[in-house]
């Protein structure tokens, strides 16, 4: 039953993501080992250091998404305010610290032999912009394949949404600051404009309009649909310009993509934890736990890598860093989907 919920919820390139993602990490490599022009050429089209072809691409990746949040459901935030609550703490005064912590002592620490202090900064940084980004659509398929509420998990997502436009700035300033990272902050500013609060509002626009004059039905069921690949693909190019960029030190350094997923992986399972205990220790249900729990523990990490190639560039550990994260999305999520469903039983006595 378990399997046949996973293959109802969640689509073909989704579930096989892991594996799309190193098939466009080797393509990638070899292109950038093999074919250099390719890069070389891409390069040319940059604008104040931003990679037009990229952006073009994170569009096509961030906007399909931003269909999904209808901002109509906030009118129902105080209607259990506990799991709000749960949210909003853990996903930005918990876990952008914690992935701070944990990226620091392993990269700083545990790993400080085999990782140069330059690229221990880079995926430092690349650690702490997954961290500032907690998930706002994929969240929408691991709350269906734990049964969560779905008009609930809308309150969730779209509140986050509104806290990404004032919290991720100031977040990631302080914390990459911390660790002597400078930044632009004009770049991070024009980053946060270009993929959050652009294709935010594009998509409440499209929202509005189509659903006055075709219907909500047909909004949902027929418009949202015709993007459902538009993403992944847009995810699966964006990767490859990425890696053909790093060929050439991820064949000096291959075990580095290891290194970066120890930390990332440690801190996934620890703030669904966080998240999915407090809400049992407050007795919600698991309809609103499980979701609260995912939300916080899967990552917007479609941002995280626009803001990482606005802020460092293509060649840069703090883009590698965070398509790392994107590599351990899937498994690891679905493994917490599992441990989500298997301990159900845990709430129902609760109630």
């Amino acid at each position: 039953m378990a399997k046949e919920n996973l293959q109802s919820g969640i689509s073909f390139f989704e579930k096989y993501l892991t594996l799309w993602v190193a098939i466009c990490m080797v393509v990638g490599v070899l292109i950038g080992v093999y074919l250099p022009n390719i890069p070389e050429f891409l390069s040319k089209f940059e604008y104040a250091s931003v990679s037009i072809p990229v952006a073009i691409l994170i569009w096509l990746m961030i906007y399909p998404m931003m269909l999904k949040v209808d901002f109509h459901s906030i009118k129902r935030v105080g209607e259990n305010p506990k799991g709000l609550i749960i949210t909003w703490v853990t996903n930005w005064l918990i876990k952008p610290f914690t992935m701070y912590a944990i990226a620091v002592f392993f990269f700083n620490v545990v790993f400080k032999s085999v990782i140069s202090p330059d690229l221990a900064k880079d995926y430092l940084a690349g650690a702490v912009l997954l961290g500032a980004a907690p998930c706002t659509a994929m969240v929408f398929v691991w709350s269906h394949l734990t049964k969560g509420d779905p008009a609930y998990t809308l309150v969730q997502v779209a509140t986050n949404d509104l806290i990404i436009l004032v919290g991720f700035v100031p977040i990631v300033a302080f914390l990459l600051g911390m660790s002597d990272i400078s930044i632009p902050w004009a770049t991070l500013f024009l980053s946060v404009v270009l993929f959050v609060v652009i294709p935010l509002s594009a998509g409440w626009i499209s929202r509005v309009v189509i659903t006055k004059n075709k219907g909500l039905e047909y909004f949902e069921k027929t418009f949202i649909p015709k993007f459902s690949n538009v993403t992944i693909i847009g995810l699966l190019l964006t990767l490859i310009i990425i890696f053909s960029f790093q060929g050439q030190i991820i064949v000096d350094n291959p075990m580095n993509i290891v290194l970066i997923a120890v930390p990332l992986i440690i801190q996934t399972f620890l703030i669904f934890f966080v998240a999915y205990l407090w809400a049992k220790a407050w007795k919600l249900p698991h309809d609103v736990a499980a979701p609260a729990g995912m939300i916080g523990a899967s990552n917007f990490f479609e941002l995280a890598v626009a803001v990482a190639i606005s802020l460092f560039g293509l060649k840069s550990g703090a883009a590698i860093a965070t398509v790392v994260g994107v590599l351990v999305e899937v498994p690891v999520m679905l493994t917490l989907v599992r441990i989500a469903n298997n301990t159900r039983g845990w709430f129902n006595k609760a109630k």
